[in-house]
């Protein structure tokens, strides 16, 4: 079959044709649904244990040294080493008045580390969790069937 030449008219090459071109475009948008919930049980342990710890004493011995001198003025306290030496002065009277070193204290001080069981209380917590459905997920599982549908 051919194409009747009265229905058709020629076409010109020398004139310029224009066909019409359609475009798709795309719109992609996002919306949070809930699909289920956690449900946490937490539950605290105490347990006792016994701990031994180093503890620090520190013990103070005094000893008492007779000097019996006499002395111009107060003598301050003094260290040799790790002994404290503090002056005891007692006034007499006589003519003159002049200081008389009665005794010293000797103070000598020892640190001692002691080991002492402790009895402590240590808690721990376990976590349990447990999925249950959305109530959104129950009534329909995809909101955007469910949207179409109304």
């Amino acid at each position: 079959m051919q194409p009747s030449s009265e229905s058709t008219p020629p076409i010109d090459l020398a004139q310029s044709l224009v066909l019409p071109v359609i475009a798709e475009e795309l719109r992609v948008e996002k919306q949070t649904v809930e699909t289920g919930r956690v449900v946490l049980h937490k539950t605290v342990h105490v347990d006792t244990q016994i701990v031994d710890i180093p503890l620090r004493v520190e013990q103070v011995q005094v000893q008492r040294v007779a000097v019996n001198r006499y002395v111009e003025e107060a003598p301050a306290v003094r260290y040799e080493g790790d002994l404290m030496i503090v002056p005891v002065l007692r006034e007499e009277l006589v003519v003159t008045k002049r200081l008389l070193l009665v005794e010293e204290l000797h103070v000598h001080t020892q640190a001692l580390t002691t080991h002492e069981p402790q009895t402590v209380e240590l808690r721990r917590e376990e976590i349990h969790y447990e999925r249950v459905p959305s109530p959104a997920a129950t009534g329909a599982a995809d909101p955007a069937a469910a949207s179409q549908a109304t």
